[in-house]
């Protein structure tokens, strides 16, 4: 594949290294253009102080410094994601848009739309595997069929990997930076007042530089995270939950290193229950894509019917325990 022109859609990949998507577009382009879609189709539901926005517009400048050190840059749009990205590939005149796959029902119905669209203008859409290690039905049983139990999935996936050290291989950018589009004369980010949500500062350390350090932290204590996890009042977390959502760590240097932790013994019984956590995110991308009515129901339809308080108290019950006031220490 050699195109001339390639345009990389970042989604829940807010990283410019260990990166699938912009590594193939990079390797298979003469000039690659990066952009983000602030989609309406999401952010209209959300409150206009929602804390995922700020946390995102600070890795989003903190992405869009790194493609600049690159060559490239960030270019930022606010609308509907679907006619965003089409609208810009037919403006840039690009062979295809390059992103990294999304397994959430509503994500694949769009991406499914946004390639007819590209299509009827004479571009592609290439997808990558970049969230998880192991997709869709990469893990099966026996007779070939998916898990629906997560320790024996977990145990198939420990013997893949195995089998498949070069799984856990990064993508890298740096050595393909030359391909980047320069940045253009007027390429600022919005703020997020400009898209109708208050700024402020994010909950967490946010971007590429915030994932790390809070990785390097949680690394020297991870000995002790099987135990210290439990107790809300310990700091004994990863804390990287948020990151691994939008991106802007790579999963598969976390794994590249609870792997090594586990295996030489430094990161004592905890890297290896940190390590199983990774997995079972594979685990649910996994039931997600093959049985997404999990989105809206149970995975086991017999627990559809479990009966819940729905008594006088209920609603002020259910506001007790997601706000930790239940009477338990």
């Amino acid at each position: 594949m050699n195109l001339s022109k390639s345009l990389v859609w970042f989604r829940r990949d807010l990283r410019a290294f260990d990166h699938a998507a912009l590594h193939h577009a990079l390797r298979c382009s003469q000039q690659v253009y990066c952009v983000f879609v602030y989609d309406t189709d999401i952010l209209d539901g959300l409150p206009r102080d929602d804390r995922r926005l700020r946390f995102i517009h600070a890795s989003l400048a903190s992405l869009d410094e790194e493609l600049r050190r690159l060559g490239g840059y960030l270019i930022v749009r606010h609308g509907s994601a679907r006619d965003e990205v089409v609208a810009l590939a037919k403006a840039l005149d690009v062979d295809a848009v390059h992103a990294c796959t999304d397994y959430e029902p509503l994500a694949i119905a769009r991406d499914d739309e946004v390639a007819l669209l590209l299509a009827a203008q004479g571009s592609a859409f290439h997808t990558y595997k970049d969230q998880v290690i192991f997709e869709k039905d990469e893990v099966l049983t026996l007779a070939g069929q998916p898990y629906s139990v997560f320790t024996p999935y977990k145990n198939a996936w420990l013997k893949r990997l195995a089998a498949h050290p070069e799984t856990l291989a990064a993508y890298p950018v740096d050595a393909f930076a030359h391909a980047f589009a320069p940045p253009a004369a007027t390429s600022a980010l919005p703020a997020l007042e400009d898209i109708g949500f208050e700024s402020g500062e994010a909950p967490l350390p946010a971007g590429m530089d915030g994932a790390e350090a809070l990785f390097e932290a949680f690394v020297e204590d991870i000995a002790d995270y099987g135990r210290a996890r439990d107790f809300p009042a310990e700091d004994g977390t990863s804390r990287l939950s948020t990151h691994l959502r939008f991106g802007t760590t790579s999963i598969r240097h976390l794994v590249r290193t609870a792997q090594q932790l586990t295996l030489s013994g430094a990161g004592g019984a905890g890297a290896s229950v940190w390590l199983s956590e990774l997995i079972w995110r594979d685990f649910y991308a996994m039931v997600l894509a093959r049985h997404p009515h999990v989105v809206e129901r149970s995975f086991k339809p017999a627990f559809d019917a479990v009966q819940w308080d729905d008594g006088p108290d209920a609603d002020e019950l259910f506001a007790a325990w997601c706000e930790g006031r239940t009477g338990y220490p």
